[in-house]
């Protein structure tokens, strides 16, 4: 027999999504903000390049990444090169495009990366970068939860071509997607220069010519140290920067990890909002992967057992 005033608990609505809460981004001054015109700091993970470690974007994983990790944004790392983009366009634009749908459906925001690395000369694969955005543009304009970003790392080019290449590239994109905020690589494979013997005051002198933009900065912990760190601060005042990629190890995603100095990196980052990607959520063999080895594309993705050291110590800091 039933209790004549039993109790139901009642059902726990899931908080908020990142997406949900701030909505369609932009860039006001020097900070990324929310469709509020509040200051807003991302932080998430990126994928490893889709020709190698597709198998590690998954349903199961990305549940994880948005669920159990908490992350805000996943960087789609599609490579131009390097068995990439090149050798299948259609086929890399669809991946990218689903993916980008399935990262919407978990209420995080999604970095397009146009992951161009070798050749370092953006121009190389400018007509290539115009057809891919244009249509990835032109199948998710109406989306609020996108951010473009056109040049990953480039190198052994001076900052002005690099400016030239996004003033050519940007206004193909704002004919068919005005809103969404645009990345642009800074020289020296988006070290803002200091790979290069120089520094953020080339952007800072002669930004580039369009608005609701934003500079990429990218380091690794064990190798970059104070001078990297220090231009990253200084830049951040002056212009907007997004930390697009990032390690706790050597320049070649490999190699010891180094916390307390990556740490240093994100308190900064906190202090002053700039969004990060870390990389990069796969099981690559490299110390800068988060999973184990054997770990993709079945999991478990959120138990201790199957982390790397970089993948425990950065999934406490999204989480």
């Amino acid at each position: 027999m039933l209790a004549p005033f039993a109790l139901i608990a009642p059902a726990t609505a899931a908080p908020p999504t990142a997406a949900a809460t701030h909505g369609q981004l932009h860039v006001c001054g020097v900070r990324l903000c929310d469709d509020q015109r509040r200051a807003v700091q991302l932080r998430g993970m990126s994928t490893h390049g889709l020709q190698w470690y597709s198998q590690c974007v998954n349903d199961r994983s990305m549940d994880a990444l948005a669920g159990d990790w908490g992350a805000d944004v996943m960087r789609i790392s599609m490579y131009v090169q390097e068995d990439g983009y090149e050798t299948d366009p259609e086929g890399f634009t669809n991946r990218v495009s689903t993916l980008i749908d399935e990262v919407t459906e978990r209420g995080m925001y999604a970095i397009v990366d146009w992951h161009m690395l070798d050749p370092g000369d953006p121009y190389h694969n400018l007509a290539r970068a115009k057809t891919f955005f244009t249509e990835i543009a032109r199948r998710h304009n109406a989306k609020t939860n996108l951010l473009y970003e056109i040049a990953n790392e480039p190198n052994g080019v001076p900052w002005s071509r690099i400016k030239s290449y996004a003033e050519e590239l940007i206004p193909v994109i704002r004919a068919v997607d005005p809103e969404t905020p645009i990345l642009v690589g800074t020289r020296a494979w988006s070290s803002l220069g200091v790979s290069d013997g120089a520094n953020e005051s080339e952007v800072v002198a002669d930004p580039v010519n369009a608005s609701n933009i934003m500079y990429t900065f990218h380091f690794y912990a064990a190798s970059h140290r104070d001078e990297y760190l220090a231009a990253l601060s200084r830049a951040a005042d002056r212009i907007p920067v997004f930390v697009t990629e990032f390690g706790t190890q050597e320049y070649t995603g490999d190699g010891p990890n180094d916390f307390t100095m990556a740490q240093r990196y994100l308190d900064l980052m906190a202090a002053k909002q700039i969004s990060w990607t870390n990389w990069n959520y796969s099981d690559d063999f490299r110390s800068g992967a988060v999973f184990e080895t054997g770990t993709c594309p079945n999991g478990p993705f959120t138990t201790p057992e199957r982390l790397k050291p970089s993948g425990e110590w950065i999934r406490a800091r999204i989480r």
